[in-house]
């Protein structure tokens, strides 16, 4: 990226690094390391033309197989989303794409919240 002057690199944490999660001390806090690391990231490559953007979704089912207790768990959350539906890996893809393609080239150092309306800030 450096040598041809332009890159894209989109991280992936988790809506839990904004608001927080009881009982998940050490999953929050490797998300929200990741919130700090696209910043820091963006700031140092910036002048290599290279972009750092994040993605941070709600939960989502994106287990292989999920057992009755995670799409439970998955649909509970969509309770406390304005959109009130299970969010899918598919519901990621427009964000990404808009991150890695040249419509974003003025844009680094954000996080993308994609989870529905869970998370409003």
């Amino acid at each position: 990226m450096r040598k041809n002057g332009y890159g894209k690199i989109i991280n992936i944490s988790s809506g839990t690094a904004l608001k927080g999660s009881a009982s998940r001390i050490h999953y929050v806090t490797s998300k929200a390391g990741i919130l700090g690391f696209t910043r820091t990231l963006a700031m140092e490559l910036g002048k290599d033309g290279i972009r750092v953007n994040c993605i941070a979704p709600g939960s989502t089912l994106s287990e292989e197989d999920p057992d009755e207790k995670i799409v439970e768990m998955r649909t509970k959350a969509a309770e406390d989303r304005a959109i009130q539906r299970v969010q899918k890996p598919e519901d990621l893809v427009g964000a990404i794409v808009f991150f890695a393609s040249a419509e974003s080239d003025f844009i680094t150092g954000q996080t993308l919240v994609v989870d529905g309306g869970a998370c409003m800030h």
